[in-house]
């Protein structure tokens, strides 16, 4: 099975980790063919695991141990990432420069019965469609910043989660499908 891993606070906040060793550190649990595509956590893998949950806690533990630090783990397959892709609840909205649109993958369920869209307090953070494990939001630069890491949306989101900008998302899926083609 060719996966998508999607990985969380790589490169950020203090975590600095080269591609070159998070592609040793996969190869290291049996994951063939790694590739990584930029330096923020992206990483496409073969592996012969059929349990998802398990082969995603065998590689957050191992980057744990090796790291030092947790490392949440998010596994898609290309054609997972592609449909939440064509969802786009985003194509009919006036897109500003102070905007930025983002696909949030999540471990926990989202609840689906949400009236959306939803603003956070700050009217910085827009939840305007979600699926089970994803939710599509748009961050809202206010006064030359993004959101802040934290948000109410958390409350709903949960803290297991990592944020790629839709159109990076878009990248990462093209590049999967070079690597597996």
């Amino acid at each position: 099975m060719e996966y998508i891993a999607l990985l969380r606070g790589i490169n950020v906040g203090g975590h600095q980790l080269k591609m070159d060793r998070l592609r040793r550190l996969l190869s290291e649990i049996g994951l063939n063919n790694v590739r990584t595509y930029i330096q923020s956590g992206n990483v496409f893998f073969e592996s012969d695991a059929k349990d998802r949950q398990k082969l995603t806690e065998q590689i957050e533990k191992h980057l744990e141990t090796e790291l030092g630090y947790p490392v949440p783990v998010f596994l898609y397959t290309a054609e997972e990432i592609e449909q939440l892709l064509a969802l786009n609840p985003f194509k009919d909205r006036k897109i500003t420069d102070d905007m930025r649109l983002c696909l949030v993958f999540t471990k926990d369920k989202l609840p689906t019965d949400l009236e959306l869209p939803l603003l956070s307090p700050k009217k910085d953070m827009e939840l305007v469609y979600v699926t089970d494990h994803a939710a599509f939001t748009i961050w809202y630069i206010l006064n030359g910043r993004p959101p802040g890491a934290t948000s109410n949306l958390d409350k709903i989101l949960g803290k297991q989660t990592t944020t790629r900008f839709f159109h990076t998302t878009a990248k990462i899926l093209e590049a999967a499908k070079k690597t597996t083609a």
